[in-house]
């Protein structure tokens, strides 16, 4: 096989989802965005919607792969609607849009008015990670709006930065109290939940739900590896040997190496497989679409390629997150139980 191969276990996803659907105690709402984080958002989705209670993808496109797919449960899309087309396209869908400004909140108000429907909705609140929502001061003002527009708000979110900071951590959930209780002057029901799988697992108010990403995968976020949980690893990486051999000259790919090695074989792997150029597989810097390794390797044989994926994202200087959806974007996809 010329293609990566990431062979990908549906039971340790779902594992992990009752790992925390256990710990928390609450409603499990699975981030699926960006193809499940490299793992193939229709499978992993149709394999957990029994276990969890809802999901989360990045944009509108993602939201209508699930739906083809199947999948019945509310899926929360987390950008904001950007075009009228795009409310347009969540409301027939029956997805649930994120409204996280004034901007978003009037496009969708003009398209509500224009064909004449409601548009289910969470709020989104800016407590200090400033990616996506209203600073809490204003969120009182854009539930007014929104229910006089006609809005469904059924919820309201935020994100905590850096959970395993107990004083960022506080600071974020006062903010976000005062924001919830705006919210729900306007809309009693609107469920709330600002707790990833970081936030998840550093305690405190957990809200109505919690929404979990990378920790779905097996892995922690940055800054929560002492937290103590057993979570299993979802995916494994496999290249194939195109040729192997007597090593000659002084290179590997294109570097220099000061080692005489006696055999190396090639990965038909590389970085536009979405690996990092920098090394962590073999012998030096990966080629576009080849990777050099020290040893003997036979013709054909299909190899791990990555052993550990925590310790290849810090050898390369990045995270877990990065390469999990790197290794799922062009990878021939092998999925078991």
């Amino acid at each position: 096989m010329q293609n990566v191969l990431t062979v990908i276990s549906l039971k340790n996803i779902k594992s992990n989802a009752l790992v925390f659907k256990r710990l928390s105690k609450k409603p499990l709402i699975a981030v699926v965005k960006d193809d499940a984080y490299g793992h193939g958002a229709e499978e992993v989705a149709r394999a957990i919607e029994d276990t969890v209670d809802g999901f989360a993808v990045a944009t509108v496109d993602e939201g209508a792969t699930l739906k083809i797919a199947g999948i019945q449960k509310d899926i929360l899309v987390l950008t904001p609607p950007l075009s009228e087309e795009e409310v347009v396209r969540i409301y027939c869908l029956g997805l649930v849009a994120t409204v996280s400004s004034t901007a978003a909140l009037k496009l969708i108000l003009r398209a509500q008015e224009k064909f004449g429907f409601s548009l289910r909705a969470h709020i989104a609140v800016n407590t200090g990670m400033n990616r996506y929502g209203f600073r809490p001061e204003r969120a009182k003002g854009a539930c007014r709006a929104a229910a006089v527009g006609g809005v469904s708000v059924e919820g309201v979110y935020s994100h905590y930065y850096a959970p395993e900071n107990e004083r960022i951590r506080r600071m974020q959930a006062g903010a976000f109290e005062e924001a919830c209780k705006a919210v729900r002057e306007y809309f009693p029901n609107a469920m709330r939940h600002v707790a990833a799988t970081g936030g998840t697992l550093a305690g405190g108010e957990l809200y109505d739900a919690v929404r979990i990403g990378i920790g779905l995968y097996g892995y922690l976020p940055g800054g929560c590896e002492s937290f103590e949980i057993q979570l299993k690893p979802a995916m494994k990486i496999y290249a194939t040997v195109a040729q192997g051999g007597k090593f000659t000259g002084g290179g590997a790919g294109y570097n220099i190496v000061k080692k005489d090695y006696e055999k190396v074989h090639t990965l038909r792997l590389g970085y536009g497989d979405g690996f990092h150029r920098s090394g962590g597989i073999g012998i030096g810097k990966l080629c576009m679409d080849a990777a050099i390794r020290e040893g003997r390797g036979d013709f054909g044989m299909r190899r791990i390629a990555v052993k550990d994926i925590s310790a290849y994202a810090k050898s390369i200087g990045t995270t877990e997150y990065e390469v999990l959806v790197g290794a799922g974007k062009k990878s021939v996809k092998k999925y078991v139980e």
